[in-house]
């Protein structure tokens, strides 16, 4: 089955990967007059979706130009990983840094495909379904996922194929998450200078807007057929968000 995703790039932020004292990705504090007149004259021009060219296209060359420091954790002794929404492969500059012989693949949009095939290598792939960037690992040790589940069509669909492609381990950043009552859907909007790391280089700033999907706990955890849920809490990077582990039940 082939499945079609719209995943988000997620704000600079998201690069805080394993631990919330983490310093991975921090760009510059913008001026606080700059601050001001965006708050007072907000961008006009407006980009929907993610597979817009000059959002890919700043995202990409963001990415590019990313110079990762600290230490992940969460990638030690790690061999091979399946990265959902991992953008460019962001988390592999950082992982590699630690794991230089680590296998990575990134699940993404076509578009973020199509532009981040450039960066592709041996240990660096990118691919629009969850079964083909399996199939190139041959076994996964580590699913991992920053932000990026919620902005998919089928989020509880695609929980379910990327358990079905057996990782030992899964662990999800800032799911939105609603404790007590039904999911939901509300349209949120960021700026293009807050997509990938750092600011923008150069051009004007645009609104990009998109849907975003607040999951039912208990259907997301059931979701996780075969696997045994071995941490959660909240995710401090993002307000009203959690993270997750799982482990591979044996």
């Amino acid at each position: 089955m082939i499945y079609t995703f719209r995943l988000y790039i997620s704000k600079c932020f998201w690069l805080c990967l394993g631990s919330p004292n983490q310093n991975i990705g921090n760009s510059p504090a913008m001026s606080l007059m700059h601050k001001l007149r965006r708050r007072l004259f907000p961008p006009r021009d407006v980009i929907e979706g993610y597979d817009n060219e000059e959002l890919v296209e700043t995202i990409y060359r963001k990415t590019v130009a990313f110079q990762p420091h600290g230490d992940w954790p969460l990638v030690k002794n790690i061999g091979t990983v399946l990265d959902f929404g991992g953008g460019a492969g962001i988390h592999y500059k950082v992982a590699r840094q630690a794991s230089p012989d680590i296998r990575w693949a990134v699940v993404e949009t076509p578009a973020m495909v199509h532009q981040a095939n450039k960066l592709a290598t041996n240990r660096l792939k990118f691919f629009s379904e969850i079964e083909k960037a399996a199939d190139w690992l041959q076994g996964i040790d580590l699913m991992h996922s920053n932000g990026a589940i919620q902005y998919v069509d089928d989020a509880i669909g695609t929980v379910k194929a990327l358990c079905a492609a057996r990782p030992a381990k899964m662990v999800w950043h800032r799911v939105p998450i609603i404790s007590n009552g039904s999911a939901r859907e509300e349209i949120q909007t960021s700026f293009l200078s807050h997509n990938g790391p750092g600011e923008l280089e150069t051009g004007r700033d645009k609104v990009v807007k998109y849907t975003k999907r607040w999951l039912a706990e208990e259907t997301f955890v059931a979701a996780h057929q075969g696997y045994d849920l071995s941490e959660r809490g909240s995710d401090p990077r993002e307000r009203g968000t959690q993270h997750f582990s799982f482990a591979r039940a044996s």
